[in-house]
């Protein structure tokens, strides 16, 4: 039911760059929600996944951090950004043109599909001098700074910069798209699918460009994907949403080896991988649920094979199966015996889960 939480998640941040808390977005005058009472913590250097079906919620999610959400939609809630040794920001509280400055200088976002961010008659130097331009950066630090973005994501920047993107493959223009994004040395990088458009084995290396990335500039990040196998390689900590509201938070080895919530559970189980066989994957049975038509108690319950009267009636609190993670689910501990994961084997070998190398 979409209704005001008894409680929120205990997954502790000691140092949180960015909170989220008690984010709501509404449409149709609040008869629909497509982010429903969400909070989350993200600490500073962290690397947050952010995963869920099509149209849990996810991306709703990322534009509320920058209160980038489209026209008619209501945003409700906090969005507190903490820079190093600043004074905090309020996000929603800012005006137009302090919006504009955050989005680049202190946040930045990675979209979906590198050809649809650029434009296709500029070049990406064209690209980089208009960002740095627009902000009153100094174009020749700038520039300095993009050609060493470049060349940390392994491309040639005198190449790329005088290309056009046409003139770039997908994963060229993924890098080069995360490099722009970093040009103005943001300390937050939001990416929503950033590599659902590339194959497998360039998705793992952007992975690791990433990581690589996160450790040289410091950076804290948000990686928004439907994917969670290949996001859990890269992740400090993942969210699971579902019905646009987290159900599942804590540490991602932990929640990969032993998730407590029945959907995050059967979600493992619906990813391709390359290390669970096609015969074993088990696809989610049913639909989630529609903004206007989230049902009563758990949202969950219409697909849920533990649900019982009390998922119908009641919206669960959050359970606490272990420090620093927590479900919303009422049969947690039943949903961890009985719906197996399809790549137990794999457990006791964390280098070999999909896209991951040892931890």
């Amino acid at each position: 039911m979409i209704s005001e939480q008894t409680n929120v998640h205990s997954s502790e941040v000691t140092d949180p760059i960015l909170s989220i808390q008690n984010a709501s977005v509404t449409y149709d005058d609040g008869e629909s929600y497509v982010l429903n009472d969400v909070s989350l913590d993200i600490g500073r250097n962290e690397i947050v996944g952010v995963v869920g079906e099509s149209g849990s919620g996810k991306s709703m999610f990322a534009e509320t951090i920058l209160d980038a959400i489209p026209d008619p939609g209501i945003l409700e809630g906090r969005v507190v950004y903490r820079p190093d040794g600043g004074t905090e920001i309020d996000v929603l509280e800012q005006s137009d043109e302090g919006l504009r400055s955050m989005r680049w200088e202190q946040i930045s976002m990675v979209f979906q599909g590198a050809m649809s961010s650029f434009n296709p008659t500029m070049s990406i130097g064209d690209h980089f001098h208009d960002t740095l331009d627009a902000h009153d950066a100094d174009r020749t630090a700038g520039m300095e700074r993009a050609r060493e973005l470049l060349s940390d994501l392994y491309l040639d920047p005198e190449r790329v910069l005088a290309s056009y993107p046409h003139e770039l493959s997908g994963g060229m223009q993924q890098r080069a798209l995360i490099a722009l994004s970093l040009v103005l040395e943001p300390d937050i990088l939001v990416m929503d699918e950033p590599t659902a458009a590339l194959d497998l084995l360039m998705q793992q290396s952007i992975l690791i460009l990433l990581k690589e990335l996160r450790e040289k500039y410091d950076l804290t990040m948000v990686f928004i994907t439907h994917d969670l196998p290949l996001v859990a390689a890269l992740a400090d900590r993942l969210a699971v949403m579902y019905a646009f509201d987290i159900v599942e938070v804590g540490p991602a080895e932990e929640i990969v080896d032993d998730a407590a919530h029945p959907y995050t559970r059967a979600l493992l189980n619906s990813t391709p991988s390359l290390n669970a066989p096609l015969e074993e994957m088990r696809p989610i049975e049913g639909q989630s649920p529609a903004p206007i038509n989230v049902p009563d108690g758990c949202s969950y319950h219409p697909r849920c094979p533990l649900a019982t009267s009390e998922c119908v009636r009641n919206d669960p609190a959050f359970e606490t199966p272990s420090p620093n993670h927590a479900a919303a689910c009422f049969h947690w501990e039943e949903a961890r015996e009985e719906i197996a994961l399809n790549y137990e084997d794999l457990l006791e070998h964390p280098s070999e889960r999909p896209g991951g190398e040892d931890r």
